[in-house]
């Protein structure tokens, strides 16, 4: 049986299982949610109601990041789970008070006595070392891309293109580059291609 990815183009998580997936050379069912109108069959599927949501065999994945890692332990030509603790670290950083201060930056009016200002100065610590983490090597953790790579940079994305005239101004060459490399890459657009809404029924789409 091939596994179900139930996915959302423009969520950063689900950015992330899509290029784990695509790593790893792991094809799936595609199945494109629309967060406003979400399918019955997803909702009966996820335990959380949010993407992705990986079904394999018995087993249901509905964390990214496991779904990274489930797919790489398939087949990881790239060596990307090939990564020091310190990797294992600044993914949970990001997905911790990153991500936190991210939302509350990009959608402060959501957010009760939320200033957006001081909300991206917290977002912005996290962004300076990253910067830093990168002035000596292409990716983070050397001359290749690694799981943190992949697994940090649409969330970077999601900040930077929330301003993206004040991030282009900021003192942070290095994070820009790697962001630039990132999102005109081929295997950034490959992951990115529009699908239409599934509904029950559809011809089967598969990814990648």
């Amino acid at each position: 049986m091939t596994p179900i990815l139930y996915s959302f183009r423009r969520c950063p998580y689900a950015m992330r299982a899509r290029l784990g997936l695509a790593s790893a050379g792991i094809e799936v069912e595609l199945r494109e949610i629309l967060l406003r109108d979400k399918a019955p069959e997803f909702l009966q599927t996820s335990p959380s109601g949010t993407v992705p949501c990986l079904e394999v065999h018995d087993q249901v994945i509905d964390e990214s990041l496991d779904v990274m890692i489930w797919a790489l332990g398939q087949n990881d030509p790239e060596c990307l789970l090939d990564m020091p603790d310190a990797g294992h670290d600044l993914i949970a950083a990001t997905d911790g008070p990153f991500k936190t201060a991210l939302d509350r930056y990009k959608y402060h009016t959501r957010y009760e006595n939320c200033d957006r200002e001081t909300e991206r100065a917290k977002a912005v610590e996290h962004l300076d070392l990253l910067n830093r983490q990168l002035a000596h090597d292409a990716w983070l953790f050397g001359p290749d891309p690694k799981l943190a790579d992949l697994a940090i940079l649409p969330f970077v994305r999601q900040f930077a293109f929330t301003d993206k005239k004040w991030f282009d101004e900021q003192d942070w060459p290095h994070l820009q580059r790697w962001l630039t490399f990132f999102i005109t890459s081929d295997r950034f657009l490959s992951i990115m291609e529009k699908y239409p809404k599934w509904q029950s029924g559809d011809p089967v789409t598969t990814f990648p």
